[in-house]
């Protein structure tokens, strides 16, 4: 039934509402009396049991940043009454368990969706699906691809995120700033080539290493935000670029596998950034094995997400793109 009023009607948002407080029934027998449809109550008119019910989809927990935006979703969410059902695939990469998740959460009645997607376009088909059948839809992390969004007939989803670009750009010209005079070889470990985060990370470090004048980036390859690929990178791209000075990894597991790499190879001499403000990597800048990494707020991302898709649920107005502040983290900004 949900499927016969639109996401962007309030009445196809309040339908959720009012199948779990028991009014369906009764709204049924109320239209088939008339020509028009009734006026729609307020979801929270709905009744006091009925919590609007938000699905958190994100890539994996492996990786400590989601296990934060978890954290943060859970605590908008318990502070503005609603329940929230967490979901995860068992890596970054697992892009079709990501699409059986959402499929999975548009047929239990969810009314709202949050996700950070691992593919910046494989997760669009099944995201109109859910705006057919009623469901709020709010993308955080990675950026849907707004012209393949559009050619799918996707209605505008609000984006909250970051400036991935910019945050790399920091943890860059850290690397430039941190390594000796002179010029300088430079390897960047790319995420998933197909998300748009990681395609941001990558132009803005190559954006700081082009303005240092002195670095010469001589391989860019993806190791799909993993440990252990990025630690198989690194190793063959040294292997043949045996001179390189710095690298930046565009996000801390993947830096972290590189350092171990490093380790393992006794290089080092070798300066690495990372990006995502994981304990681990904070441990690392203490003990001088990483320069810098990037913190973009991994619970702020997600109490926003929350928020937002509870303010579309009813009706309000909500921002098309939030965009929270990047922050370097290094030595100077830990303090002792």
């Amino acid at each position: 039934m949900r499927g016969d009023w639109p996401a962007a009607t309030p009445f196809g948002r309040w339908i959720g509402f009012a199948r779990r407080a028991g009014v369906l029934a009764v709204l049924a027998v109320g239209l088939a009396a008339c020509d028009e449809a009734p006026e729609v109550p307020r979801p929270a008119e709905a009744g006091a049991a009925a919590r609007p019910v938000v699905g958190l989809v994100m890539k994996t927990l492996t990786n400590p940043f989601f296990a934060e935006m978890e954290q943060g979703a859970r605590r908008a969410a318990e502070s503005l009454g609603a329940e929230l059902v967490v979901r995860t695939a068992a890596q970054e990469t697992s892009i079709e368990q990501q699409i059986a998740i959402v499929d999975e959460m548009i047929r239990t009645d969810v009314d709202a969706i949050v996700i950070a997607p691992g593919d910046s376009g494989r997760l669009i088909p099944v995201l109109k699906k859910a705006q057919e059948h009623g469901v709020v839809v709010v993308n955080v992390d990675n950026e849907l691809d707004p012209q393949l969004a559009a050619s799918f007939g996707l209605a505008p989803i609000p984006f909250v995120s970051v400036d991935n670009a910019e945050g790399a750009d920091k943890a860059a010209a850290a690397l430039v700033a941190a390594a000796a005079p002179g010029q300088l070889d430079a390897l960047i470990v790319e995420g998933i080539r197909d998300a748009a985060n990681s395609e941001a990370r990558r132009q803005g470090a190559r954006r700081a290493f082009t303005a240092s004048g002195r670095v010469e980036v001589v391989a860019s390859e993806p190791a799909n935000w993993k440990i252990d690929e990025a630690r198989a990178v690194a190793e063959a791209a040294f292997r043949a670029f045996p001179d390189i000075d710095i690298v930046f990894a565009a996000n801390d597991m993947m830096a972290l596998g590189v350092i171990e790499y490093l380790r393992t190879a006794g290089r080092d001499r070798v300066l690495v950034a990372g990006y995502d403000d994981l304990a681990e990597a904070r441990r690392a800048i203490r003990e001088g094995r990483l320069v810098a990494t990037v913190d973009q707020s991994a619970a702020g991302q997600g109490a926003l997400g929350v928020e937002i898709a509870l303010k579309a649920l009813k009706g309000e107005p909500v921002p098309r793109r939030t965009m929270l502040a990047t922050v370097l983290v290094d030595r100077a900004t830990l303090g002792p």
